[in-house]
């Protein structure tokens, strides 16, 4: 028989009664002995079918008598952690929301199960936009970053797991700005493994168009270069792209709240942290330091920062050689691939490179040993030269363009001659790639010339002592890792490759640099 559309032989029946006595009776019969309504409560509490208007009549009745849900009634908390609030009406999401607030604050030995209860749902679901309630009490977030880790979705998970986690975790530092840095940690961390785990070589592979790619209509490509609508073959560089674009939309929207640029240095700080303590000493990181990159290109006070930053961990002796060799890399890729840093600025820095190269020479001339080519003595000194040589040639032209007298003079003051041909022999050293193009570049505007240093070390064929620790790279990174992970390449004005494997990366074309690219998905 069927009624208005409806199967009423099928259809269950509206729950609209309620059987047992009130939640205050319920607690006050168990605890005189009487379980009959207790059980019943749990009963009721755990049906699937529950309506949302009898979920809100239950926790504000649960919310009037918090302060009697103490250890015994863990078995009716968890009942009512596992109700599914999630994906229900706004009434029943704010009620719920209000009654763990105040069940955490009165009973705080529930707080971890809450927190576990809410962050459980961070993966792909309907999870609604929270406001601060759960996470209101600062004594949570001691609390809150190891169920934070241990909930993490694996790194193989799909990219919409991924994404979601992600971009909750990104959300709950605005509630509670002093577990960013945590936060921040755990995402690169993560990032890190993606990062590391593929080589640049399969990705581009991965990436060559298909034969139906070929002749693909034009009208299928979008028009706003900065909307991501293609997904990347490869799965862990599409799980890479997808989360360095959150972390870009997280970036750019905090630091662009009311122009309050107190929140662009506090991001800073947090990133540079994070910088130091994982992506420094990462091998083989090529995109996720592209992070803290985007952020310096908001402001040049950041850029100075962290040139700065970078210059005095190179210089800092106390440092491991491997880690100040990174520290240079960073600097010279960053001086020479980023568009936005002016050229008063990349001279200011070459200056310093320069000066303290120079002086590492005085040093050995005057210590009256023998002088070999020995990366294991004298890395940080390769790198630094090698730092000196990729700037000039990416940036030499910025350099001369304005007054070709003026440039040149400059060019001629930094005695490059003496560091090509000292003892030390950084040409040997330096990689193939960058030694031909900075010889090429030099005899051009006959500044110095490389090429009796390259004949002759090919010649020879003189071993060059390697340190065990960096194979045949002395910067710690595979030469062929470069670039962001997106649409664009390194030759669009787009793009940089700004890290210490980007020496071997498109250098047959200098001029074709810019700034990193962003693609934003949803505010915060």
């Amino acid at each position: 028989m069927e009624m208005d559309g409806l199967d009423f032989l099928n259809t269950p029946p509206v729950k609209t009664v309620r059987f047992g006595g009130s939640v205050t009776e319920t607690l006050a019969k168990y605890k005189k002995g009487d379980l009959s309504d207790y059980e019943l409560l749990k009963h009721q509490l755990a049906d699937l079918e529950i309506k949302d208007a009898q979920i809100i009549n239950w926790l504000q009745e649960f919310r009037s008598c918090v302060t009697q849900l103490n250890k015994d009634h863990e078995q009716l908390i968890y009942t009512i952690l596992r109700i599914p609030w999630v994906g229900r009406s706004q009434a029943v999401v704010e009620e719920y929301m209000a009654f763990l607030s105040n069940l955490v604050s009165a009973q705080t030995v529930y707080l971890c199960p809450c927190l576990k209860m809410v962050v459980s749902h961070f993966t792909p679901s309907m999870f609604p936009l929270l406001g601060p309630q759960p996470y209101r009490k600062q004594t949570a977030s001691r609390f809150l970053m190891p169920i934070l880790q241990e909930n993490f979705p694996f790194i193989q998970k799909s990219s919409r797991t991924l994404e979601c986690y992600v971009h909750n975790l990104l959300r709950v530092t605005v509630y509670i700005p002093s577990i960013r840095r945590d936060v921040l940690e755990l995402i690169i961390g993560r990032m890190l493994k993606l990062d590391v785990s593929v080589s640049r070589s399969d990705i581009e592979e991965a990436e060559e168009p298909t034969e139906e790619g070929l002749f693909a209509m034009d009208e299928e490509v979008s028009a706003d270069p900065s909307c991501r609508t293609t997904v990347m073959a490869h799965p862990v560089a599409e799980r890479l792209d997808t989360l360095m674009a959150v972390l870009m939309a997280y970036i750019k929207d905090v630091c662009h709240v009311d122009g309050n640029e107190l929140h662009t240095k506090e991001v800073y700080r947090d990133l540079l942290s994070v910088f130091d303590k994982l992506i420094l000493t990462t091998h083989a990181s090529c995109h996720v330091q592209y992070v803290l990159f985007y952020l310096c290109s908001f402001r040049l006070a950041l850029t100075e920062a962290f040139l700065d930053h970078l210059w005095k961990f190179l210089q800092n002796m106390s440092q491991p050689a491997v880690l100040r060799q990174a520290a240079a890399g960073y600097l010279g890729s960053f001086l020479a691939r980023a568009k936005f840093i002016p050229v008063l600025t990349v001279q200011a820095c070459l200056d310093l490179l320069v000066s303290w190269i120079h002086h590492y020479i005085d040093n050995q001339d005057s210590s009256g040993k023998q002088v070999c080519c020995d990366v294991s003595l004298h890395g940080p000194f390769y790198t630094t030269c090698q730092a000196v040589f990729y700037t000039l040639i990416f940036r030499h032209r910025a350099i001369l363009e304005n007054n070709l007298k003026t440039g040149l003079a400059y060019l001629q003051r930094l005695n490059l001659e003496r560091i090509v041909m000292c003892q030390l022999n950084p040409l040997k050293v330096c990689l193939p790639s960058v030694t031909n193009m900075f010889a090429a570049i030099t005899r051009k505007y006959q500044v110095v010339f490389c090429y009796t240093v390259i004949e002759r070390n090919n010649r020879n064929g003189l071993p060059v002592l390697r340190s065990s620790a960096g194979g045949d790279n002395m910067t710690g990174a595979k030469e062929d890792e470069d670039d962001f992970l997106c649409e664009e390449t390194p030759q669009t004005d787009s793009t940089v490759g700004m890290t210490p494997s980007s020496y071997d990366s498109h250098l047959h074309s200098p001029s074709s640099v810019g700034s990193p690219p962003f693609s934003f998905h949803k505010p915060f």
